[in-house]
């Protein structure tokens, strides 16, 4: 299996070469960035896999990035545009564990958290579990995102309670967050690793789970329980 092409994004130059020493010949290193904008721009040219992120940095941090770069992906996807990114998946590294820090990027869309203390080979495994649809957290930090969303979750279990998104399968909810957010068949399949008919596929059971006739619903479905 290929390795998944990183991007970096830190405004400490230093650490950013440690970094690369770590893991370089671990991943394909797509670029690296030091400021917001230039790391917006970089992204949506490099298209990675996993975006390793620092949190704080001037001009918004990295929250500003996600946010940034998730609208451009989404603006691509609704311009109809079939060659249009499909959007890295987001990995926030950071010297802060402060709590708000954590729930702010992960609410935002990043599909993991973890500081800068982690070890070489831990943060390579975190990177792959996050290229592989894993969230992936510090100790010390999961408990703060379980914490956070506590209210979305039933006690027993720890599950979401809603009794239509539990009858889909984990790969049916991937393809609906990935179809409500606005991308093409195409898209999602290469998103995904799978074949355009597996996606329709995947698509036409959704639909038939939730009882629901059109793109537009399932859109507004998806919208309603906040999994956009």
């Amino acid at each position: 299996m290929t390795a998944p092409s990183v991007f970096l994004v830190d405004d400490h130059r230093l650490f950013l070469s440690g970094v690369v020493a770590e893991l370089g010949d671990r991943f394909e290193i797509a670029g690296m960035a030091g400021d917001v904008d230039e790391a917006v721009v970089k992204i949506m040219t490099t298209r990675p896999d996993v975006v390793l992120l620092d949190v704080h940095m001037p001009g918004g941090g990295g929250l500003a990035v996600l946010e940034a770069v998730k609208t451009a992906v989404a603006a691509a996807a609704a311009s109809g545009d079939e060659d249009a990114p499909a959007g890295p998946r987001f990995l926030a590294l950071s010297v802060s564990d402060a709590p708000e820090d954590v729930i702010a990027v992960v609410r935002a869309g990043a599909r993991g958290y973890v500081t800068k203390t982690i070890e070489p080979d831990a943060l390579a495994d975190a990177i792959r579990r996050v290229h592989a649809g894993d969230a992936v957290f510090s100790p010390r930090l999961a408990g703060f995102v379980l914490d956070a969303f506590a209210g979305d979750l039933d006690a027993a279990g720890g599950r979401p309670v809603d009794p239509e998104l539990d009858q889909l399968t984990a790969r049916e909810r991937e393809v609906l967050r990935l179809i409500a957010r606005g991308y093409a068949y195409k898209q999602v399949a290469r998103r995904l690793n799978i074949s355009i008919k597996t996606v329709e596929t995947h698509v036409s059971a959704v639909l038939r789970k939730l009882q629901l006739s059109s793109r537009y619903e399932l859109t507004r479905w998806a919208s309603d329980r906040r999994l956009i």
